[in-house]
């Protein structure tokens, strides 16, 4: 019962689904063993026993996407759930931070300071067309405001020229 070298033998999706495999290595052949998907001990072919990656490193991601996806399941928005949902929505909560993040590390840098406070995230909110849009009616605690004068206010330029 060997099988030839030069012939590959596929497997449906629906049979890698149902049993497991064991990848065994013999003679420089590759021998599939099937296993029966029923009770027993072992892995279930999941390779070495290494730790088991996770779907955020799957992804490249550093939020976490099964912490998300579980919010999304509990909070009841939809009744089903596709799997690339929570990886998405990871992805764009990531951005967003890495944005606001970077432009709040400018704004810090440009005050002379290394720690970023409420008051960098305010300015590089506020400061950014964009990020300014989607965050117009939040309030950051202790962020202030954009330092900005009324141009009415400003001492007329004309009248301190001609006296």
């Amino acid at each position: 019962a060997s099988l030839p070298t030069t012939k590959k033998t596929t497997v449906s999706l629906a049979a890698q689904r149902t049993l497991h495999f064991k990848s065994t290595l013999i003679n420089q052949d590759c021998y599939y063993t099937i296993m029966s998907g029923g009770k027993g001990k072992g892995k279930g072919g999941r390779g070495k026993g290494g730790k088991s990656t996770t779907s955020s490193a799957k992804a490249g991601l550093q939020f976490p996407v099964g912490r998300i996806g579980r919010y999304l399941k509990q909070g009841k928005y939809a009744t089903r759930m596709g799997a690339g949902a929570p990886v998405y929505l990871a992805a764009v909560l990531e951005y967003l931070c890495a944005e606001i993040l970077e432009l709040a590390g400018n704004a810090a840098r440009d005050n002379k300071k290394s720690r970023i406070v409420p008051r960098h995230l305010t300015l590089a909110i506020k400061n950014d067309e964009e990020l300014n849009k989607l965050l117009g009616g939040v309030t950051i605690a202790s962020g202030g405001v954009l330092p900005n004068i009324h141009a009415v206010l400003l001492p007329k330029k004309t009248a301190a020229k001609s006296s």
